[in-house]
């Protein structure tokens, strides 16, 4: 399982909710891929095309607030995102992330430009960005919710693990 994620960081502020990720008047008898596209238009124009596949997302409090829509943690993943770094998220974003097999990790990066080297180490529970030495220590993704994203979400890694139970600890 990969747990090492590195990525241009593409930079974004506070109280990004999930209908600026993918404003519903794109939505209408549109894909996913063509809503992506669009993504973050109207915040940041031209956000999608500067954006690569790989690269990860780092924003600030409450990325993702307001909505509980799936579609847009999908939106993200046909954009090609490898991670969302935030200071907050929105719960219910932050669920949708791990059930569709976005890995979402939170922590202040203050001090990071644009287009910087980000690392992110969801074992060890890291984030670098080695040309500004930043390390950031986070808690380390459970190793089921791990496993979860290793297979690509919820329902993937259920479909692979058909005895899976939940046990209490």
């Amino acid at each position: 399982m990969t747990t090492l994620i590195r990525g241009k960081a593409h930079l974004l502020g506070d109280d990004i909710n999930t209908d600026i990720h993918c404003s519903s008047k794109y939505h209408p008898g549109r894909d996913n891929a063509y809503v992506a596209q669009h993504a973050f238009e109207q915040l940041a124009p031209g956000f999608a095309a500067r954006f690569g596949k790989g690269d990860i997302i780092v924003a600030g409090k409450n990325f993702g607030n307001n909505s509980s829509r799936e579609q847009a943690v999908h939106i993200l993943r046909a954009l090609g995102v490898a991670a969302i770094v935030a200071e907050s998220f929105g719960r219910q974003f932050f669920r949708n992330c791990i059930n569709n097999g976005l890995p979402a990790v939170e922590c202040d990066l203050g001090r990071i430009g644009e287009n910087d080297e980000i690392e992110i180490d969801l074992a060890e529970g890291r984030v670098l960005v080695p040309a500004r030495d930043i390390v950031r220590e986070v808690p380390p993704l459970p190793a089921a919710v791990q496993e979860i994203i290793a297979a690509g979400g919820l329902i993937p890694f259920l479909k692979a693990h058909p005895d899976w139970k939940m046990t209490q600890s």
